[in-house]
């Protein structure tokens, strides 16, 4: 008997927190699936099916604007029931539902000027995950401090504080998409990362441009209010630029750009709940996008030449003209960008007006590249020392070998992404031999290993490694 007792104790306890759990969410129409903050109040049905009174009425309405006398005909055909509502499905997906808004005296603002970390404090957290990049560091820092303190003041006076969306250009592998998730893993905000790509003009196959939104409504679990202080990161922003030299429609460059103005700078969006596209079966709810912070990242193929074209109109006339090839080995022309320059590219004028923060990331050095694989605080080094640690065996990097390592990514021209994959071919052997032999103590990668001329050296329990040989590392 007690088991028993223990037992339905369980399941009212379960059934008490899904009731509570159900509480947080509006109810959705099963009809129209607009929530209940649109919709009004519901009426309720059985099998947890939920109608708004405005669908209920014009049902109402077909009924009773019809030629058939519904009464007359079932009571002359016996073998024709109501709808059998058990048949239905009343459950409308979690990911569909909307977090009911907190009330007036009990919403607190979730952003204080004293919580916000000051820009020195963002850049030092920022300098534990990513190495080199200092600028782009900084200019984030302050803007996104600047955000989130007019984000926090909400307006105090007369004087409304604009929005710091920022454009982030620089080459592939640079560290552009991992600055954002750091930097929002920092501030504990929701963060969606959209692909631009996949972006179209409403109506063509492809993401409707609110579909952005969406995500970032579902890393905020649906709660509109906390979305609406999220962080929106668009990656490949430039592949929407204007196509050149074209005669048919352009549904995913110059289209989309037109589509994203009002998203960037702050107006009541209609957003699909859990969907990517607006259908007549996905709730719609409104969200303001006057807080949301955008920031765009792209690497700008081909932006360089753009760049040196003008440059070279600057200094070519007369006497001291500058060589034409006097910018083909600058590694900071990038940093020479200017407003004009992106418009040729392919943006228009007002897409960049609303992007007023513009800074670049650099390539990656030789130098850097040894950085990144053993200096930050999840450094790619660190995680195969972990892996290797749970067999207890120590691995090691001699300083050639973190040479040798970066200077293979160096040649393949992917920037940061080149390390792992290299990592990953050369630690297969080792990772799959070294469970086989208990007596390990030790694995030391050498240079002569990364080049194919050697192997690694490999030490048995017990043994010491000489301070010469085992390298800075």
């Amino acid at each position: 008997m007690s088991e028993k007792h223990e037992n339905e104790e369980q399941l009212e306890n379960v059934s008490q927190e899904n009731e509570q759990k159900n509480e947080d969410y509006e109810e959705v129409c099963f009809l129209c699936r607009r929530p209940e903050s649109i919709a009004g109040k519901m009426i309720e049905l059985p099998n947890n099916i939920h109608i708004c009174t405005d669908c209920m009425q014009k049902s109402f309405d077909t009924m009773n604007n019809g030629n058939i006398n519904y009464m007359d005909l079932m009571n002359n055909m016996p073998n024709i029931s109501m709808i059998d509502l058990s048949s239905l499905q009343g459950q409308i997906p979690q990911n569909q539902k909307v977090k009911k808004k907190a009330r007036k005296e009990e919403e607190k603002p979730e952003f204080q000027l004293k919580d916000i970390p000051a820009p020195h404090k963002i850049k030092a957290s920022l300098d534990e995950y990513v190495i080199g990049q200092e600028h782009a560091k900084k200019v984030m820092s302050v803007a996104v401090y600047n955000h989130y303190k007019r984000v926090a003041t909400d307006t105090m006076d007369e004087i409304e504080i604009e929005k710091s969306n920022m454009l982030m250009i620089g080459p592939t592998g640079s560290g552009k998409t991992y600055l954002v998730k750091t930097l929002a893993r920092l501030l504990n905000v929701p963060l969606a990362i959209a692909d631009a790509t996949s972006l179209t003009e409403a109506g063509y196959i492809g993401d409707d441009i609110e579909s952005v939104l969406s995500k970032l409504l579902a890393a905020a679990d649906n709660d509109v209010e906390k979305a609406e202080r999220g962080i929106v990161f668009i990656d490949e922003i430039d592949k929407i630029a204007k196509k050149k030299n074209t005669n048919q429609r352009d549904v995913s460059g110059e289209a989309v750009q037109q589509g994203l103005l009002k998203l960037l700078e702050g107006a009541e969006v209609e957003v699909p709940v859990g969907a990517n596209s607006k259908n007549a079966m996905v709730p719609l709810t409104t969200i303001n996008t006057r807080n949301i912070l955008f920031i765009c990242g792209g690497a700008f193929p081909d932006l360089e030449n753009i760049i040196k074209e003008r440059l070279n109109k600057q200094a070519s006339i007369g006497f001291q003209a500058d060589l034409k090839d006097k910018y083909d080995e600058d590694e900071h022309l990038l940093e020479k960008v200017t407003v004009d320059d992106i418009r040729n590219f392919g943006m228009i004028p007002e897409f960049i007006g609303r992007l007023p923060i513009i800074y670049t990331l650099n390539g990656l050095s030789k130098d850097m590249l040894v950085k990144i694989l053993k200096e930050p605080k999840n450094a790619i080094l660190k995680q195969y020392q972990k892996l290797l640690a749970l067999d207890e065996v120590k691995l090691e990097f001699d300083q050639g070998a973190l040479e040798a390592i970066a200077e293979k990514a160096m040649e393949k021209k992917t920037g940061a992404r080149a390390l792992r994959a290299i990592l990953e071919e050369f630690m297969l052997d080792i990772m799959y031999e070294i469970p086989k032999d208990d007596s390990i103590g030790q694995v030391i990668i050498t240079r002569e290993y990364i080049e194919g001329t050697g192997g690694p050296r490999i030490l048995l329990r017990g043994q010491e490694v000489p301070q010469i040989e085992a390298g800075n590392y």
